[in-house]
């Protein structure tokens, strides 16, 4: 069978695409922006204007990007995969020279009508261009040390461009996410044990350069670890932050104070109410039901990215959907458990919920190459 006649008879066209659409995937993300808009509402005191209306617009947007990327052919994006990596990687650069500095970071272009943080878009580009590398190089080639070396330089490259900035948190969903690619394209366990021994040595060091000529990390960045370990030790200081947003959390009892009746929220206790801290937010409105319930939506979506990759015989397909999920749970994982204290607070959002355009029009790219490599799948 030629390629075109393999074209006509299993590839949908036109508005059959349409009914190829993993349509679970978009209801789950619908129900979980709802959640973020509703949220919005709640932390602005019920003003849809401040923050809720422009979330809901960038989600129509959002939409409107996932099903433009979805229609296009996957064989597209994987061609394309090392222009866009090389373009997220130029647009890091360009941060280190004319990016614009909020609170203490210079992470952002600002281009007019929004600012772009290029660091979102490399989390999604790196996984696209591990993906095209591990499908063009032979499986029995992928631990051997010179093309374990190669994904290593692609992973190392932006994670340095992001952690001056400064930008930790990125920095760390970088090398997560590059790290579960390489996992799931068969590089072998001992690379993983390696490399979580080096992460051991780097933590000491990190640890022993504080107050030296070579410390590694900032200042502020330090603080953060400290309230991490121990946030009691100045409850009105660095360790305000964690210690209001506990409050929250264990305040909102099993089915919470009611929608808008959250204290902490309300009276400004909380950091970040509509950005980094906005679970706790949640938390303290709908209690532990509601969290379990965001929780569960967010688990559904890796559910049907999980089943979607699976049933792609396309290599490529496979792995890009498999790394977004990856990346997806990190980036809701690791803001969970930095707003209960049981990880460092190092600023990441929450997808699809706290406020933020680059975030959610980035993510939703994302999902639409899910739907272009579900759409365009062998059958």
């Amino acid at each position: 069978m030629s390629y075109l006649e393999y074209q006509a008879k299993y590839v949908p066209t036109g508005f059959r695409k349409l009914l190829y659409l993993n349509w679970p995937i978009i209801l789950l993300l619908t129900a979980v922006a709802a959640t973020g808009f509703l949220m919005l509402y709640s932390v602005a005191g019920g003003d849809l204007e401040r923050w809720a209306e422009p979330q809901i617009r960038r989600f129509g947007a959002g939409l409107a990007i996932l099903l433009i990327v979805a229609m296009i052919p996957i064989w597209f994006w994987r061609n394309v995969a090392a222009l866009a990596y090389g373009l997220s990687v130029l647009l890091l650069v360009l941060v280190e020279f004319f990016g614009v500095t909020g609170m203490g970071a210079q992470r952002w272009i600002d281009l007019g009508f929004m600012r772009l943080q290029p660091s979102e878009l490399t989390k999604i580009t790196l996984v696209m261009m591990l993906a095209a590398y591990y499908d063009w190089l032979p499986l029995k080639k992928a631990s051997r040390p010179f093309w374990v070396l190669v994904p290593l330089i692609f992973i190392a490259l932006p994670t340095f461009l992001v952690l001056r900035q400064p930008d930790l948190g990125t920095a760390i969903l970088l090398v997560a996410g590059g790290g579960a690619v390489m996992f799931l394209a068969g590089v072998h366990w001992a690379y993983f044990v390696s490399v979580i021994a080096a992460g051991i040595g780097t933590v000491w060091a990190v640890l022993a350069s504080r107050g030296t000529d070579w410390q590694i990390l900032q200042d502020y960045q330090y603080r953060r670890i400290d309230t991490f370990l121990d946030p009691s030790a100045d409850p009105l200081g660095a360790g305000y932050h964690i210690t209001q947003a506990k409050i929250a959390l264990g305040s909102g009892g099993w089915t919470g104070r009611g929608f808008m009746e959250g204290t902490q929220s309300r009276l400004n206790f909380l950091p970040e109410k509509h950005t980094d801290f906005i679970f706790t937010t949640l938390a303290e409105e709908f209690g532990f039901v509601g969290a379990v319930s965001l929780l569960l939506l967010y688990g559904l979506i890796l559910f049907f990215l999980i089943a979607s990759a699976l049933q792609n015989r396309d290599r490529f397909a496979s792995l890009l959907i498999l790394g977004i999920a990856a990346a997806f749970f990190l980036f809701f994982a690791v803001n969970m458990a930095m707003v209960m204290g049981l990880a460092p607070v190092v600023g990441v959002p929450l997808p699809l919920v706290s406020y933020g355009g680059s975030a959610m029009l980035v993510l939703m790219g994302a999902f639409g190459l899910v739907q272009s490599a579900h759409v365009h799948r062998p059958r």
